[in-house]
């Protein structure tokens, strides 16, 4: 194809979607990125602070049972030299002590009482003809009717609550989709006989840059890609068949990965007569409040942390992925994630509440970490796309897409866009 008749595409975001999709559109088509900040990345951008490397939002690692994804994602980068395979060492934090993960599998460690009434309550659920995940009302009754209700209270109310900020009755089951803990009593069983660990999650084992965390995939995915930053783009035009993105013409067709409510002001118009803009803006998402540490040295990954003795609901050990995060420090790195905004100073009395000596070196906040779905999200967020998709204006990513995706979904629901372009 000739360059004269090549689609000029443009992304709107540089996060790991943008990233992604330019580089697969990037040999057909004339492809620009903005980007309303100063640096590129998104959620997974990275910085180092006193040498050492801190994810600002969660700790972003990669792997896939998407054969399409895992091949896509290899032919960018050297799993061999640039990577490490590391082991998921995931665990609770309950009751003062650290047991494993997923909990059913470790009831061994708790009291008699409550090993008996689980038991109890899984073979009555496992008994009963359970519909299937979809087919219950919300996500409270999902886990009720699948783990019984002293596992609901011990572990999966008080920390699911923790990181959405809202009942479970409210969070409809369509949006959990490939997101479920499904238990298999036999399972279960076994695994507290034997001591057995977790070994078929998806993320059982994961995929980690040797240098730079995050910041290294950005980095490489962003190489020879025409990138403009500083560019919070707010007036988009239509003339024709062709887009103008404030000032620049020509433009056949839009990708947007930013926050689907702050969509620029041609894409509201269109909405605006055919569906509810207002509930459009009105998605409700939670921020997270990120503080670095050195802690004492330990085997972990994540730490879940389901009781409300702390606001804290996770611990990442980013300084076990790979050493060269911990920087020249003598000590691991690691980061303690809360929902919501957190002041400092008040983030710094809970870590006296967490294990591992924790010692703050810097703190982030972002306003908008998590998506939260109701039980009219997912119909309103299918409205938007498919009228802007009939006007050449694709919705990619996270908040664009309003799901809670991972790494590993954001490049695939790429795939599906550079696919359909």
């Amino acid at each position: 194809m000739a360059n004269r008749h090549k689609l000029k595409i443009a992304i709107i975001g540089t996060g790991i979607s943008g990233l992604s999709v330019a580089n697969m559109l990037k040999e057909r088509y004339e492809v620009t990125l903005f980007e309303q900040k100063d640096k590129i990345g998104g959620l997974i951008k990275c910085d180092t602070i006193d040498s050492v490397l801190f994810h600002r939002v969660g700790g972003h690692v990669f792997n896939s049972r998407n054969k399409g994804v895992f091949d896509w994602f290899w032919s960018h980068f050297d799993k061999e030299n640039e990577f490490y395979q590391v082991k998921r060492n995931a665990k609770i934090f309950i009751y003062n002590k650290i047991i494993g993960y997923p909990i059913e599998n470790y009831l061994y460690n708790f009291d008699k009482d409550i090993i008996k009434r689980v038991i109890h309550e899984l073979i009555l659920t496992g008994s009963d003809k359970k519909l299937s995940p979809f087919e219950y009302p919300n996500f409270e009754e999902f886990l009720k009717n699948n783990f019984g209700e002293t596992l609901y209270n011990l572990y999966f109310n008080p920390y699911n609550r923790k990181i959405w900020g809202t009942e479970l009755k409210s969070i409809p089951m369509p949006w959990l989709e490939g997101k479920l803990p499904m238990p298999n009593l036999e399972e279960i069983i076994l695994s507290n006989i034997v001591h057995e660990e977790e070994d078929k999650m998806v993320h059982s084992t994961f995929y980690y840059p040797k240098k730079n965390g995050s910041q290294f995939l950005v980095d490489k995915l962003s190489e020879g890609l025409n990138i403009r930053l500083n560019r919070k783009i707010s007036n988009i035009l239509k003339d024709g068949e062709k887009y103008t993105i404030d000032g620049e013409t020509g433009f056949d067709k839009i990708i947007y990965t930013g926050d689907v409510r702050n969509l620029p002001d041609y894409a509201d118009n269109l909405l605006t007569s055919k569906m509810d803009l207002n509930a459009l803006k009105s998605l409700k998402s939670n921020g997270t409040s990120n503080i670095l540490c050195e802690t004492d040295s330990n085997s972990l990954s994540w730490l879940y942390i389901p009781e409300d003795f702390t606001k804290a609901h996770r611990i990442i050990y980013t300084g076990n992925f790979s050493p060269a995060n911990n920087g020249t420090r003598s000590r691991k790195t690691c980061v303690a994630e809360f929902s919501g905004k957190v002041e400092y100073d008040d983030m710094i009395k809970e870590l006296n509440k967490l294990p591992g000596n924790l010692t703050p070196i810097s703190y982030n906040y972002e306003p908008n970490s998590y998506v939260i779905h109701d039980f009219q999200t997912k119909e309103l967020i299918n409205e938007a796309k498919a009228i802007l998709k009939d006007e050449g204006i694709h919705l990619l990513g996270r908040f664009a897409e309003w799901e809670y995706y991972n790494m590993d979904k954001c490049i695939e629901s790429a795939m599906k866009i550079s696919a359909e372009i």
